[in-house]
C-alpha cells in the first residue's frame, strides 16, 4: 500500500496551533473528523462538524479525562492490518471502523515541570492515551498516518499519504514518545526520588545541525541539543556572521565560554582558547585592556584561536581583535559599531551568548568509553576558605592572584600549572604527563612572551602559581620558585606535603591549600 486516502481522522492535541486550518482542509475533502474534549470544542467553534470520541467508543470520557481513547474501537481502528482478512473480519464482527490519520501532540509534561508546578499537577500532565494512540498508529504505519509535528500538517492536508510519508511520520512519532517517556523517567528519578545516578538514565537529544566533519576530516559529526528544560550555553548562541562552526570550533568555544563565565560577575575579562586550553586570560578596567593583556601571554597560540568575553563586545575591543586572525568570538552581546567592524572579517564567526551560564550550576557530564559511558557531576566546585600552610602569609595582591590563577587552572587540561600576576595569566602549562614539565613549560612561555613584548623580565617574577592537583614532590614547586613565583595555591593532600611546605618556607613563599582539586582530562 503506497498511497492511501484519508477517510477518517482522529485529532486530539494540547497545542492547537494550526489545527483548525488542518481540520478545515480535511473536512473540505470529505474526511470524517473525530476528536476529544477541548480539541473537539475548538473545531466546533470554528464551524466544523466533529464526531466525539465517546460516540466512537460507546463510552463517555470519564475520570477527569483520564479515560477516553483507551478502547478497542480506537486501537482496533488503528492497529488493524487492512490486507489481513482475519483482522478485517474481527473489525467487522465488533463494528470497528478504520482510522486513517491520527493527529496528536501530548500533554505538556516538561513545560509543567519547568514552571514549578506541584507534584499533583505534574502527575496529571503525564499523558497516557496520547502516547498509546501514537504508538499504535506508528506501528501500523503501512496503513495509518501518525502526525505529531505541526510542520507536517500541510502534507496530510491533501487527505492522502504516501508510504514514505507514513514511514517518516512513524520515526518521528517513536522519537517523540521516547523523549516524552525519558522526561517522565528523569523527573521521577532526579526530582521526585532524589537519585544521583538512577539505575537507568534515559538521555534524549534532538539533532541541531550536521557539521562539515568531526575532529578530523575523515570523521562525521553533528550538533545535538537537549530536549528537556531550556538550556543556555554555546549550543544556544546566536551566530551573527561567518561560515558554519566546525566540531572543533564548538568544542573550543564551549571551553572559552565556560571559563569566562567564572568571571561573569567580575571586572571586564577576556579568555583566549586554543585546542580547548586557555592560552591567555586577563581582567582589567576595560575590555580592550583585558584583551591586550590576555593576548600578550601567548600571542603565538592566540593566532587562529577562540575568544570569549564577559561583557558586550565594544568597538575598541573589536578593532584590537581584528589585528590578528581569530576563528570565533563569543560575547554576551555586541554593539552596532563592533558588529560593523567584524563584518569586514568574513571568516570570523561572532557568537552572541546572551546571559553567561552559571559556573556553579548542577548537571551531569558524559564521556563515552569502549563498551559504555562514564557519567559524573559537573565540576562546579567553588573556592571556599583557604588554609595558609607556610610561615609567611600571602599579601592581599598575592591572594587575589592566587584566586585568579586557581580559577583559570580549573579549565586547563591536567596536569595544569598557571602563573598569574595582577589579574593576568603569565604562563600556562597544560596537559603534560607530570606536573614538573607543566611548570617548566609555563615558565618558558612566560619568558618567550617577555622577549616578544620587550620586557626586562618575565611576568612570572612576583607571580602566584596554581596547581590543579597537589605537588607529589617538591620538584614542581622548585621549578615555580625558579620561575620567580612568590605565592602558591594548590589542593594539598599529598603524603609529601611537609616536604613541599618546607621548600616553600625555605624560599620565603606563601602557600595556601584549597582542599579541592580540579583535574580536567
Amino acid at each position: 500500500m503506497t498511497s492511501i486516502p484519508i477517510r477518517r481522522a482522529l485529532i486530539s492535541v494540547s497545542d492547537k496551533t494550526g489545527i483548525v486550518e488542518l481540520a478545515k482542509s480535511l473536512a473540505a475533502k470529505g474526511v470524517e473528523l473525530v476528536s476529544t474534549g477541548g480539541t473537539a470544542k475548538a473545531l466546533r467553534d470554528a464551524g466544523l462538524e466533529v464526531r466525539d470520541i465517546s460516540d466512537l467508543t460507546g463510552f463517555p470520557e470519564m475520570m477527569d479525562g483520564r479515560v477516553k481513547t483507551l478502547h478497542p474501537n480506537v486501537h482496533g481502528g488503528l492497529l488493524a492490518v487492512r490486507d489481513d482478512a482475519g483482522h478485517m473480519a474481527s473489525a467487522s464482527d465488533h463494528a470497528i471502523g478504520m482510522i486513517d490519520l491520527v493527529v496528536v501532540n501530548l500533554y505538556p509534561f516538561a513545560q509543567t515541570v519547568a514552571k514549578g508546578a506541584s507534584r499533583d499537577e505534574i502527575i496529571e500532565n503525564i499523558d497516557i492515551g496520547g502516547p498509546s494512540m501514537v504508538r499504535s498508529a506508528a506501528k501500523n504505519h503501512a496503513f495509518v498516518a501518525i502526525v505529531t509535528d505541526p510542520a507536517d500538517y500541510a502534507i496530510v492536508a491533501t487527505a492522502e499519504t504516501t508510504l514514505d510519508d507514513r514511514r517518516r511520520f512513524a520515526a518521528k512519532a517513536y522519537a517523540l514518545t521516547a523523549q516524552y517517556d525519558a522526561a517522565i523517567a528523569n523527573w521521577f528519578a532526579f526530582a521526585d526520588q532524589g537519585q544521583r545516578f538512577p539505575d537507568t538514565l534515559p538521555l534524549v537529544f534532538r539533532r541541531g545541525e550536521e557539521l562539515r566533519y568531526g575532529e578530523n576530516p575523515h570523521q562525521s559529526a553533528a550538533l545535538y541539543l537537549p530536549t528537556g528544560p531550556a538550556a543556555r550555553g554555546i549550543a544556544q548562541a546566536q551566530q551573527l556572521q561567518g561560515k558554519a562552526l566546525s566540531y572543533n570550533n564548538y568544542n573550543d568555544a564551549d571551553a572559552a565560554l565556560e571559563l569566562v563565565s567564572e568571571f561573569r560577575d567580575g571586572p571586564p575579562t577576556v579568555v583566549i582558547v586554543k585546542h580547548a586550553n586557555p592560552c591567555g586570560v586577563a581582567t582589567a578596567d576595560t575590555l580592550v585592556d583585558a584583551y591586550k593583556a590576555a593576548l600578550v601571554c601567548d600571542s603565538v597560540s592566540a593566532f587562529g584561536g577562540i575568544i570569549a568575553l564577559n561583557r558586550p563586545l565594544d568597538a575598541d575591543t573589536a578593532r584590537a581583535i581584528s589585528d590578528i586572525f581569530t576563528e570565533v568570538v563569543v560575547a554576551p552581546d555586541a554593539s552596532d559599531d563592533a558588529r560593523a567592524i567584524f563584518a569586514a572579517k568574513k571568516n570570523l564567526r561572532l557568537l552572541i551568548s546572551g546571559d553567561l551560564p552559571d559556573p556553579a550550576r548542577p548537571g551531569l557530564m558524559l564521556k563515552t568509553i569502549a563498551g559504555g559511558a562514564l557519567i559524573q557531576s559537573r565540576d562546579n566546585g567553588q573556592l571556599g576558605e583557604l588554609k595558609v600552610v607556610t610561615k609567611r602569609q600571602p599579601t592581599d595582591a598575592e591572594l587575589a592572584d592566587c584566586r585568579f590563577a586557581w580559577t583559570v587552572a580549573k579549565h586547563v587540561k591536567s596536569n595544569a600549572i598557571v602563573y598569574a600576576k595582577d589579574g593576568s595569566t603569565a604562563g600556562i602549562g597544560a596537559g603534560q604527563m607530570n606536573r614538573l614539565e607543566s611548570a617548566r613549560i609555563a615558565a618558558w612561555k612566560a619568558k618567550d612572551a617577555a622577549e616578544k613584548a620587550g620586557w626586562s623580565e618575565p611576568r612570572t617574577i612576583g607571580s602566584a602559581v596554581a596547581s590543579d592537583a597537589f605537588f607529589p614532590f617538591a620538584d614542581g614547586l622548585l621549578a615555580a620558585i625558579e620561575a620567580g613565583a612568590t605565592a602558591v595555591i594548590q589542593p594539598g593532600g599529598s603524603i609529601r606535603d611537609a616536604d613541599v611546605i618546607a621548600a616553600a618556607d625555605k624560599a620565603g613563599l606563601a602557600m595556601v591549600f584549597t582542599g579541592m582539586r580540579h583535574f580536567r582530562h
